[in-house]
């Protein structure tokens, strides 16, 4: 056996509050206390000296899109532009340096004073006659390509979601990014998938879930995105419903998948209009588009129960939420709600709910899978969301305190490359959400990035994500200057860390604080980026 001893810092412990030390053996935590007593119970172990640094457990995103995440780290990233002018001129210096098919992201009309995305034309003319491009909205449903590329997929045009002139949404949106995905070779691919992983381990995170599917990136995707080494764990979901318990199990050996969730849709965004509402947009005459209806999500939620394989589902707007309630209704009424919670399904985003909607997702012991990230983005009452749905319907989004307190599991990410991943950042955007009332504390968020990111993934030993004896020593060093206790308050009480409150400080998360900053990421007990 092989001791590590952490000496000389500050240890984020619910067992430990007032550590400086911890001890770990072959990959698991085995003590924590202060540094004296660790040196004399742990004599031969090999000291690691913190210099003050701030231990805590790492974290997991348990919503990304690997690939994707390094096509945008490593390619044309729009999210910078603050103008069409811009987006075009950055799409015409990136097409003259690199050959091949453009493929752009993150680009978002809504901040720029044109208040309109690129036409057909005015691509063509910024990328040069007959070339391919691909630029996805930044939240990845909806897109604005070349004649090139619409040429290439005859289909297209009579595909639900194509309007000559606008971006292309829906059916016609997914067989586009299907067919600009498929421009890309095998190194390419690779280099995507390890920039990301190699990104995700620089921000202290030691596990990814993959939410792959037909529409996102295709089969090819995920398998070598299941074989490719790194040592970020990657664990994966197929968006791709069934009908019976004897297809979810095929679909699981074909691909190597954990579970049949993630990006399964039933619905889109708000801001590409295609998130599904009750009633119409208040910025167009659209309830948005419907992919799976109730008997579609019974019909998987049953298949998968009894196959013992988690379900999930990608639902944004109220009307969506409305269909995945009624699916999950009809499965428990028939199977019994035990059967349907011991399997952990899951619901990515869910950003408009009612109390009714969060009643029984707690009834039925749904995970819930958030990205405060988008409400950074796009909440409060002049952000897109209230452009999109109006004020009032737009104070009604993304509502973690009442979903916590009605029970039901939080477990936040950031749909990277859709939002940053950058697990500090949605930690505190969960703390400052921009609708009073909607926020959580420090500690409920940083155990939704922890904790309950594990637990989404189905793990629940009770001690993955924290820092305790016995538990996996995955965990992460930060440059972190101070610590505070906080409260779920408007107007937040400090305290000090005082070993006497019995309770771990965390770094300061104000909404003009600096973040931390990462300086090692260990993942059970071996080293997998140090700054």
């Amino acid at each position: 056996m092989s001791t590590q001893l952490l000496v000389g810092g500050r240890i984020y412990s619910s067992s430990s509050p007032d550590a400086t030390a911890m001890a770990v053996t072959d990959g698991t935590v085995v003590w924590l206390g202060a540094d004296g007593p660790g040196r004399a119970l742990h004599p031969d172990a090999e000291i690691i000296e913190l210099d003050g640094a701030f231990v805590a457990p790492a974290f997991v995103d348990p919503h990304v899109h690997v690939t994707a995440l390094g096509l945008q780290l490593t390619g044309l990233d729009l999210s910078g532009a603050r103008s069409l002018t811009d987006c075009l001129e950055l799409v015409r210096a990136h097409a003259a340096e690199r050959p091949g098919i453009v493929l752009g992201d993150g680009w978002d009309e809504t901040r720029w004073p044109e208040g309109r995305p690129p036409t057909t034309e005015e691509i063509d003319a910024a990328a040069g006659p007959g070339r391919a491009v691909y630029l996805s909205r930044v939240d990845a449903h909806s897109a604005v390509v070349s004649t090139a590329l619409l040429d290439a997929v005859p289909a297209v045009r009579t595909a639900a979601g194509y309007i000559a002139g606008e971006a292309v949404r829906a059916e016609a949106h997914h067989l586009l990014r299907r067919a600009a995905l498929d421009g890309l070779d095998a190194a390419q691919r690779a280099h995507a998938r390890r920039t990301a992983l190699d990104h995700a381990a620089a921000h202290g995170v030691v596990a990814v879930h993959e939410c792959a599917g037909p529409q996102i990136a295709g089969r090819a995707d995920v398998r070598e995105l299941l074989e490719f080494e790194h040592d970020v764990q990657v664990l994966a979901y197929w968006g791709e419903a069934v009908t019976s318990a004897d297809q979810a199990r095929a679909l699981i050996a074909e691909l190597g998948v954990h579970g049949l969730a993630g990006d399964l849709f039933v619905d889109g965004s708000f801001g590409s209009h295609t998130a599904w509402l009750r009633a119409p947009y208040a910025d167009r005459d659209t309830t948005g588009v419907g992919y799976l209806d109730a008997d579609a999500i019974a019909a998987h939620v049953r298949a998968c129960t009894e196959a013992g394989i988690q379900a999930g589902f990608h639902a944004i707007g109220d009307a969506a939420i409305d269909a995945v309630i009624e699916g999950f209704g009809r499965v428990v009424a028939e199977l019994g709600a035990p059967a349907v919670a011991t399997r952990g399904h899951r619901i990515e985003h869910a950003e408009l709910l009612d109390a009714e909607h969060i009643a029984k997702l707690a009834e039925f012991g749904v995970i819930a899978s958030v990205q405060p990230g988008f409400d950074a983005a796009w909440g409060g009452a002049e952000g897109m969301y209230a452009t999109r749905l109006g004020v009032e319907r737009a104070a009604a989004t993304n509502p973690y305190a009442a979903m916590a307190a009605a029970g039901i599991s939080l477990a936040i990410s950031s749909d990277a490359p859709v939002t940053a991943l950058d697990p500090w950042a949605a930690v505190r955007a969960a703390v400052n959400h921009r609708t009073p009332g909607h926020h959580i504390s420090p500690r409920a968020a940083f155990a939704a990035a922890t904790r309950g990111a594990w637990r989404a993934g189905g793990v629940r030993d009770g001690i993955a994500g924290t820092l305790v004896p016995g538990a996996p020593a995955d965990y992460a060093v930060w440059d972190a200057t101070e610590l505070v206790v906080a409260a779920a308050a408007d107007t937040v009480q400090r305290w000090s860390t005082d070993p006497r409150s019995r309770v771990p400080g965390l770094p300061p998360l104000d909404a003009g604080a600096a973040l931390p900053r990462c300086l090692r990421t260990v993942r059970a007990g071996r080293t997998i980026y140090e700054a």
